[in-house]
């Protein structure tokens, strides 16, 4: 069992934004991808499990439990009873020309909302992002490209917005500096071919131009799965796919 105690560690400035940005790193540019039409797509389907031991996260909030709630148990892997995995990302790498992305109409959100990140889990387009707090309490959201920060945000006022900006493709793991259990994943990927497990841990990627790629599954206890597949032209390919504790 894995005990996270509700004080982080780190040492935060209340009231103070910080937005940390390093020029060099942020300056790689996000893969060109083209739209165009994809009259042949196969499509990429499958179910992602996982056979291995689950660990409880046990939380116990330390302050703000008027908010955020009392002490609570949590699965690492949120698993299915045929071992189907919940909330894992599958997606492919260095597709450089297909179908259009999702239409949206507002950046995609990170909310504070009682002391828990929501989505969890989310996939987006590399660009902006909109972090937001629900709470009244103040947040700290910190998010991090591997151990680089990508944003690091002060969010003391209940119903405010902070727009930041996720340039490149990668993995982005959120945490709060004021309430050290807070936990979240942004995968930013440069091409719309991903998909996003639900309770029966089964994903479908449509519209792919056929060809032969890399796909990577992940979740963000077991790290990624990656490994070739063929796509045919109006034909599933099928997958069952398997994540291990690296």
């Amino acid at each position: 069992m894995i005990v996270v105690l509700g004080e982080s560690t780190r040492t935060f400035f209340p009231y103070a934004r910080v937005a940390f940005v390093a020029a060099a790193f942020f300056a790689v540019p996000a893969n060109a991808y083209d739209v165009k039409e994809v009259a042949d797509g196969g499509t990429v389907e499958g179910t992602i499990v996982y056979r291995g031991e689950v660990p409880i996260k046990k939380i116990i909030p330390t302050k703000d439990r008027d908010v955020c709630g009392a002490s609570r148990e949590e699965p690492r892997v949120r698993v299915g009873p045929n071992k189907e995995v919940e909330s894992a990302v599958v997606y492919l790498v260095d597709v450089k020309a297909g179908k259009a992305w999702p239409e949206q109409s507002k950046p995609p959100v990170l909310d504070n909302v009682e002391c828990r990140f929501e989505p969890e889990v989310q996939v987006i387009k590399a660009g902006p992002l909109d972090v937001v707090n629900k709470d009244p309490v103040l947040h700290n959201t910190h998010g991090y490209y591997g151990k680089r920060t990508a944003f690091n945000l002060a969010l003391p006022n209940e119903g405010q917005t902070i727009p930041v900006e996720l340039p490149r493709a990668g993995t982005v793991r959120v945490d709060c500096d004021a309430h050290g259990w807070m936990e979240g994943w942004v995968y930013v990927v440069d091409n719309p071919y991903y998909a996003v497990t639900g309770p029966d841990g089964k994903f479908k990627i449509t519209d792919v131009p056929p060809g032969e790629y890399k796909l990577v599954a992940v979740q963000h206890f077991t790290g990624p799965v990656e490994m070739p597949v063929k796509v045919t032209a109006g034909q599933p390919t099928n997958l069952e796919i398997e994540l291990k504790k690296q």
